[in-house]
């Protein structure tokens, strides 16, 4: 059996939904990613832009990379809940370990497959931290679709989905199925559901308006003019992926939170002890007390 069977057989026992693979080299999408960055509309992540070269190619981040195996895991459809009604991001999966760690974890053993095969070949997990144009290799190896809400879309399972990234130095023989064109079609569900208006146009996004961004990586308070669009999500946003045809049916809520009351009396230490290794950890306490205030004068100002 080849290389690629194994890796794709082995990463469907470990809970991945597709694994693909394609050859190392500048991804798709990157000139028009370049242009976005230059129209500086990328906030305060100011990194997207220092990393912007670093991204035309993987060789930049492992050096004499020859293959990018692209992996996609799957994060629950139902969106958690606190006691009282607000909601936060499915992806945020506030009751488990940080997907970083989760998902890197389980790649060591496709790692290993490679190794065994190739043991002088050198090979790096990227899950959504390294300088890698994530989605465009995902595109490149046929495993989804871009959407007009710039997220990868698996047909048959829709964009709920974690991505990772394999480069190694083995340069191994695979079948090269050729990448899904958008199947969108003339849909803009995303674009015209969108509460902030962040989806200016298809494919494109502005961060300084988008509430994930909003309600995660920016310092400080969340605008007013936007934290009245945020609904009862405090942490993230769904609205473009639960809109899309390809996520439809999926509006379940998992009640594993405890209410806004108690988050907001929570100390650090009582933080750091039931989310410290959570996707929670990334915003911080101060930041969602601050986002949970707001989401409570949103769902206040929405009451007839």
């Amino acid at each position: 059996m080849a290389l690629c069977d194994f890796i794709r057989r082995k990463a469907k026992d470990l809970g991945f939904v597709a694994a693909g693979f394609c050859r190392s080299g500048t991804p798709p999408f990157f000139a028009q990613y370049k242009r976005w960055v230059d129209t500086a509309k990328y906030a305060d992540m100011t990194w997207l832009k220092t990393h912007t070269h670093l991204k035309a190619d993987p060789g930049h981040v492992l050096a004499g990379c020859r293959r990018v195996v692209t992996l996609a895991y799957p994060y629950p459809r139902k969106k958690p809940c606190t006691t009282d009604g607000l909601t936060v991001s499915r992806y945020a999966r506030p009751t488990e370990p940080d997907y970083h760690g989760a998902i890197k974890k389980r790649a060591k053993a496709l790692v290993a497959l490679i190794s065994e095969k190739y043991p002088t070949s050198r090979s790096r997990i990227c899950v959504d931290s390294a300088p890698v144009l994530e989605r465009g290799f995902a595109f490149a190896t046929g495993i989804g679709f871009i959407g007009k809400n710039n997220m990868l879309i698996r047909p048959g399972h829709g964009s709920y989905l974690f991505l990772a990234e394999i480069l190694t130095t083995a340069r191994f023989p695979f079948p090269e199925p050729g990448p899904i064109e958008t199947l969108c079609g003339p849909c803009r569900r995303c674009v015209e559901a969108c509460p902030t208006g962040a989806l200016e146009e298809p494919f494109f996004m502005n961060p300084e308006k988008c509430l994930s961004y909003l309600t995660i990586e920016k310092k400080g308070p969340i605008p007013m003019a936007l934290w009245e669009k945020m609904g009862d999500c405090f942490f993230g946003c769904d609205v473009c992926q639960e809109v899309c045809p390809f996520n439809q049916g999926i509006d379940e809520r998992v009640e594993c939170l405890p209410s806004s009351e108690i988050f907001l009396a929570m100390d650090q230490p009582a933080f750091d002890e039931r989310f410290g290794t959570s996707a929670f950890a990334r915003a911080g306490l101060e930041k969602i007390k601050g986002n949970i205030r707001a989401a409570r004068r949103c769902a206040g100002s929405q009451r007839p």
